[in-house]
């Protein structure tokens, strides 16, 4: 019966490695949209999340089977639980992606604004987070996952600099406006990416240390007990 549900387990896992490669592939497609400049990357973005949703729906529907038929205790059920939250987060990256490439149909239709440097190094630092991620889970690496929580101050960073360069753009003249609030968008977007990429490492957390250290910081989740 555990061999049964070990082997189950890693078909899920199998799973769960494609979903997270297609969504990191819907950043790059989408992201290459923009800086190309060709509007094939980002329709493929939008014909990919299919796949990307019926992999969320198979992975969920196999968590509640194992979940009834085994009734798992301890680091299994946090592990079936988490995968269930990663599946979801996962699907939100790719529901990101998309928002990027329909972001990046509507700019290619304008002459652009400036050449894009800090939005291509964002969106590979969040497919980065989301590749260190999943291999933290896959590997059981809680360190890992605590790199991936610290790499978000990276992308903030980011963000927070494009902001202050398209305000620049839009005060300097106010025809800037309508495609600087649009990159604005795919900015805010690829934040949210490493956000859900964050939150896929403290899932990692919590599988292998039992502990929750979601809203609050690293160094004061060590002082907790862990579970069994």
């Amino acid at each position: 019966m555990e061999r049964h549900f070990d082997e189950e387990l890693k078909r899920l896992k199998e799973k769960l490695l494609q979903m997270a490669d297609l969504s990191q592939e819907m950043i790059g497609l989408a992201v290459r949209s923009l800086v190309r400049r060709q509007t094939s990357f980002a329709e493929e973005t939008l014909t990919v999340e299919e796949t990307v949703n019926r992999l969320e729906i198979e992975i969920e529907e196999e968590v509640i089977r194992l979940i009834a038929r085994m009734q798992p205790a301890a680091k299994d059920l946090r592990l079936l639980t988490a995968t269930l939250k990663i599946t979801n987060d996962l699907e939100r990256v790719a529901d990101q992606a998309c928002n990027i490439a329909e972001t990046a149909l509507r700019l290619l239709k304008e002459p652009p604004l400036k050449p894009l440097v800090d939005v291509p190094n964002m969106a590979a630092l969040s497919q980065r987070m989301i590749k260190n991620s999943l291999d933290a889970f896959v590997n059981h690496d809680p360190a890992l996952a605590k790199k991936v929580c610290e790499d978000d101050d990276q992308v903030d960073r980011l963000n927070r600099q494009i902001f202050r360069d398209l305000l620049a753009a839009m005060t300097e003249d106010k025809r800037n406006v309508i495609r600087a609030v649009d990159l604005i968008l795919v900015s805010r977007n690829l934040e949210r990416i490493a956000d859900l990429a964050t939150n896929i490492g403290e899932e990692v957390i919590f599988i292998e240390e039992g502990k929750n250290i979601k809203h609050h910081v690293l160094d004061r989740a060590e002082d907790r007990p862990a579970a069994p």
